[in-house]
């Protein structure tokens, strides 16, 4: 296709590896040109270097996209579905094959986009302190996605897709950086429909925390306070060892990095106090699955090895992220619901207090704001993979992407995981296409109904599902963690 000479997967033509722009470690990027000789785009490229990837190629010359198209002619006008990956700013890439584009893109009779950017400190450390050479930094990452959605607006009519419809969706820090992009106006007019799968972004990190970070990671790579340009020029692969360290602001796990609130290229927060303004004439879908811990709490792993009425709250208590009593959390759980077992307790509380609200909260600021439609729903068809597992963080990527078979699928390929990947897939290119949902049948997103629609082997409308936990843990202030 013109300039990218690709190949055909799966019924559909793919380019991979796209250049979309150039950028120096800690500078905001620059654009692609499109004219050039004609290059080959039949290979993934380097994904960002980070921690926990060995096996794949990494490079902080990143940023790529890929394409999977019908029909790349610019007649054909499909609409198109951008997909920003999981990894909470600090990992992944879309080079998994959960996320590879062709079946959604034949399924789906759309146009497929997926985009690497900078991660971790690469894309957000905060150095602007430093001076205004680095006045983008804390943001670089999110600024290298709005240059991929400049490409797509600019580009995509030749790879067959439509530039004024234009749907972002992602998973997990995936649907996270979009929540971002609602509240940064150099996004404003880039995607017309938004869909977050497991992924919210209610505040970003403020800029002393943001500094605090910074400099722990200096200290941790025994940098002198002021060696900025130490930092900028050591070897990448030294700079990610250093990402190791303690965070400052949350006292456990490696040092955090995400979007800063430095009043410029993000001059709020992104659903604090109330929903961006700038964004709420965009339809947007807000999603979670019911059992979202069992992914990162293994059932079989040492968290849960011993766990006991007795000791269940001090468990609970290290995994959620609203501070309210745990024994008292434990105690309303178990008035409820006497039936369950200690594990269904646990998952549903940390699910319910760490990985749900933040969805909850963007629902309901949209709707309190009168935005455009919204839609909710949960993903509740337990893996018939491992019966340990649930319905899990991550387990509603196959079901759209139709990767029901993919290295990493925990959703099994049976005609129930079909129909509701089927199912699924429609939603969303529905959404693409014309604004709402592929289901007559999905309901609107309100107050105080709070209508979702349940994907599991039996599909339906719910108002407020797991309302009584939404209230119960509503009495405290959710922290948005990273910040």
């Amino acid at each position: 296709m013109g300039r990218y000479l690709g190949l055909t997967e799966q019924g559909v033509l793919a380019f991979k590896g796209i250049r979309y722009g150039r950028a120096e470690r800690f500078a905001r990027a620059v654009a692609e040109p499109w004219t050039g000789p004609r290059v080959e785009a039949r290979a993934f490229a380097p994904i960002c270097p980070q921690r926990g990837q060995d096996g794949e190629p990494q490079s902080e010359d990143c940023l790529f996209l890929n394409v999977w198209t019908p029909d790349a002619h610019p007649a054909a006008k499909r609409a198109v579905m951008v997909y920003f990956h999981g990894g909470a700013y600090t990992t992944g890439s879309v080079t998994d094959p959960l996320t590879h584009g062709a079946k959604l893109a034949a399924g789906g009779d759309v146009v497929v986009v997926t985009v690497n950017h900078r991660l971790n400190a690469l894309g957000y450390a905060w150095l602007k302190p430093f001076g205004n050479r680095y006045a983008d930094s804390g943001n670089l990452g999110q600024l290298d996605l709005i240059l991929a959605l400049q490409w797509v607006r600019n580009h995509i009519a030749a790879f067959g897709g439509d530039p004024a419809r234009v749907m972002v969706f992602g998973q997990s820090g995936g649907g996270a950086k979009i929540a971002t992009l609602m509240a940064m106006p150099a996004a404003r007019g880039l995607f017309h429909a938004a869909a977050t799968m497991s992924g919210q972004q209610v505040q970003a990190s403020g800029p002393m925390h943001a500094w605090e970070r910074t400099r722990t990671l200096m200290a941790a790579l025994k940098l002198a306070p002021g060696d900025v340009e130490g930092l900028r020029t050591m070897p990448v692969a030294r700079l990610v060892e250093g990402l190791t360290a303690t965070d400052p602001v949350m006292g456990s796990g490696p040092v955090y990095f995400g979007p800063v609130l430095d009043m410029t290229n993000l001059p709020r927060h992104p659903f604090w106090p109330d929903a961006a303004p700038q964004s709420l004439s965009v339809p947007m879908i807000l999603g979670n699955t019911r059992e979202e811990t069992r992914a990162f709490l293994d059932p079989r792993g040492p968290k849960l090895k011993g766990l006991d009425w007795a000791n269940l709250a001090e468990r609970m208590a290290r995994e959620v992220k609203i501070d309210l009593d745990p024994q008292w959390v434990v105690d309303r759980y178990r008035a409820r619901e006497p039936g369950w077992s200690v594990e269904q307790v646990f998952y549903a509380a940390t699910t319910a207090g760490r990985s749900w609200p933040g969805q909850v909260i963007e629902a309901d600021e949209r709707a309190k704001a009168g935005a455009a439609a919204t839609w909710v729903y949960q993903l509740e068809r337990p893996s018939p993979v491992d019966p340990l597992r649930g319905a899990a963080h991550t387990d509603d990527i196959p079901y759209v992407f139709g990767t029901l078979d993919a290295p990493g699928s925990f959703s099994g390929t049976e005609a129930g995981a079909r129909a509701l990947s089927q199912a699924m897939m429609d939603a969303f290119t529905g959404l693409a296409k014309t604004g709402r949902p592929g289901r007559a049948d999905w309901t609107g997103y309100a107050l105080p109904s709070r209508a979702t629609m349940v994907f599991g082997d039996h599909i339906r409308m719910e108002n407020d599902p797991r309302g009584w936990q939404r209230e119960l843990w509503s009495q405290a202030p959710y922290v948005q963690p990273g910040t």
